[in-house]
């Protein structure tokens, strides 16, 4: 099982070997790909050291699958010339999110969805992913008619830069600027560009990747915020069902939904926070409560790292879903 992350060096590459290496995952050969200017460099896996290759140079050596992450643009480009060679592609880029001939998959949702013919599975959106993972249990029993989502993402998110950006101004240096203002005691409500609705990008994808992985009816509305926090993504979410619940049995469906892990008790201050979720591959999910102002309605808060399951650990359990399956 000879397996290709492309993007190694970055933040989720660097985190997808982590992951592969912690989930004991079949590899035989590990092909670490960056860009010209990191060839050559040494990556340490399970006790060997690999050296990162070129995108052709990977190609040549065949891999079975290949984790990317290292762009849309690359992606775009790289990720057909893997695919044709036979590779099955991974992709933790926007590229191919919405492509209708491409399977969006969080696998405790819709891995079953996958056969031997998709040669490029798309990752979705780290914001969608910890809020989907919650949320479908629900929709299976109740029917979610609409979600409001307000995000609260860390700099990690953005990547090196920008921790790099909060780091300086923590310390009262002057360095590159990953954002158009400072992130250090501010929050800044946008994140990606602003599309022509108003909405930003990111605000956009959790709209229709949602909608794509559990259910196209679902109206769904987002605002996505950057705060200064190294790594986690919290999220306040307000769903509206078709059908009402009783708490009790919201709570035992999340205790029991598999990759969640329900952290609801108040009385003991007991509630999800980013430096809860680091390093778990879980989603935390706490402070349930009902929308008083509307019938069927709940309000909660989702917290998850955001560079596991939001992208790295994500990736990895499409690929042993696949070696489980057989498929590649």
């Amino acid at each position: 099982m000879k397996v290709a992350v492309v993007g190694a060096t970055g933040l989720v590459g660097t985190k997808m070997i982590q992951v592969l290496e912690e989930r004991n995952f079949p590899v035989t050969e590990l092909i670490p790909v960056a860009s010209e200017k990191s060839v050559g460099k040494e990556i340490s896996f399970k006790g060997n050291t690999y050296k990162v290759v070129s995108m052709q140079t990977a190609i040549d050596m065949k891999p079975n699958v290949a984790l990317f992450s290292a762009g849309g643009s690359t992606s775009l480009e790289w990720a057909p010339k893997f695919a044709e060679a036979g590779i099955t592609v991974i992709d933790n880029s926007s590229a191919w999110r919405m492509d209708p001939t491409k399977k969006l998959v969080v696998p405790e949702i819709n891995a079953a969805e996958l056969t031997a013919t998709d040669k490029i599975i798309a990752n979705p959106n780290c914001s969608t992913i910890q809020m989907v993972v919650a949320l479908n249990p629900l929709h299976k029993k109740y029917n979610i008619q609409r979600i409001v989502v307000s995000t609260y993402q860390s700099v990690t998110g953005t990547g090196v830069k920008a921790v790099e950006q909060l780091m300086n101004e923590r310390k009262g240096i002057k360095g590159e600027m990953a954002y158009a203002y400072p992130i250090d005691l501010n929050v800044i409500p946008q994140i990606d560009v602003f599309t022509d609705n108003g909405y930003t990008k990111e605000e956009m994808k959790m709209v229709n990747e949602t909608k794509k992985i559990m259910d196209p009816n679902i109206r769904v509305t987002a605002t996505t915020v950057r705060i200064p926090v190294m790594g986690g993504h919290s999220e306040s979410v307000n769903v509206e069902f078709a059908s009402d619940f009783e708490l009790n049995e919201v709570r035992n469906i999340l205790q029991n939904a598999p990759g969640v892990i329900l952290v609801d008790d108040v009385k003991n201050l007991k509630y999800p926070m980013p430096m809860d979720a680091h390093d778990k591959d879980e989603v935390l999910v706490g402070r349930l409560r009902r929308d008083e102002t509307q019938a069927n309605t709940l309000n909660m808060w989702i917290v998850a790292d955001n560079l596991r399951k939001g992208a790295a650990t994500n990736a990895v359990q499409i690929a042993e879903y696949l070696v489980g399956k057989k498929l590649i």
